[in-house]
């Protein structure tokens, strides 16, 4: 297999270097071997194919290549991750109404003035209190406006059904969200590795997802969870909060 330099913070032919093993998704590193017994005895299952070289941190920083998004690919395709992924599962709801909602049974019948706030368990909650059972965890952070919207008013209704299945659901004011500097898009933080961001036409109609584990968006898509999780209100506080309003 054929080798593709990457980068090297080398100064005058020293090691420090980066390959790619085209066709694979491996990483060749090139450095000084650790011979240091202080250190190799502190290493973890170690197999006797494997040697260890150091490198200087600028170079992985500088060098180590980004995972490429993908382009929008349909929901469908990346739904089996609610049910593959490891630990934790979270969302950021940022629109201000959703196709699939307006579209729903549900809709029709909260508009009818009926009580849907516990419904029979979907596929999806039934996921959820599945994955939730197996120590998982489900979360979202909902931005809303005031006054709430239709659409925000009707998943508020809702979400008492979500949260006794497992899905953890907090509320943040849309201003509160422009202050802390949090972004306008709708995604999935999946393990704190995988990043699905939404894409929506016009009508508010999901058109699909762009699935990135670039370390940088991986990394900032963490930091909005942190800040808007610790500012949010937990579902059952905020629509007390929006009664009292009323």
């Amino acid at each position: 297999m054929t080798l593709r330099f990457l980068g090297t913070t080398s100064d005058g032919g020293d090691c420090p270097t980066l390959y790619e093993i085209e066709g694979t998704d491996e990483i060749l590193v090139q450095g000084d071997r650790e011979t240091d017994p202080g250190h190799l005895v502190q290493l973890r299952h170690v197999k006797p194919t494997e040697t260890f070289v150091r490198v200087p941190r600028d170079l992985l920083t500088r060098f180590a290549p980004r995972h490429v998004p993908t382009g929008v690919v349909p929901f469908a395709d990346v739904a089996h991750v609610f049910s593959d992924f490891k630990h934790t599962a979270w969302r950021l709801e940022t629109r201000r109404g959703y196709a699939t909602d307006r579209r729903s049974d549900a809709w029709a019948r909260w508009e009818a003035g009926e009580d849907v706030t516990r419904d029979e368990p979907d596929a999806w909650r039934h996921n959820v209190a599945v994955q939730v059972a197996q120590g998982k965890t489900f979360g979202r952070v909902r931005l809303v406006d005031a006054p709430l919207t239709e659409g925000q008013r009707f998943l508020l209704t809702r979400a008492p059904s979500n949260v006794a299945a497992g899905d953890e659901i907090r509320y943040l004011w849309r201003s509160d969200a422009v202050r802390l500097g949090l972004p306008d898009f709708d995604f999935w933080l999946i393990d704190s590795r995988t990043l699905l961001r939404f894409v929506f036409d016009e009508d508010d109609t999901t058109l699909g997802v762009i699935r990135s584990e670039d370390p940088a968006e991986v990394l900032a898509a963490c930091q909005v969870r942190d800040a808007a999780w610790h500012h949010g209100f937990p579902a059952a506080d905020f629509a007390e909060r929006v009664r009292s309003m009323a």
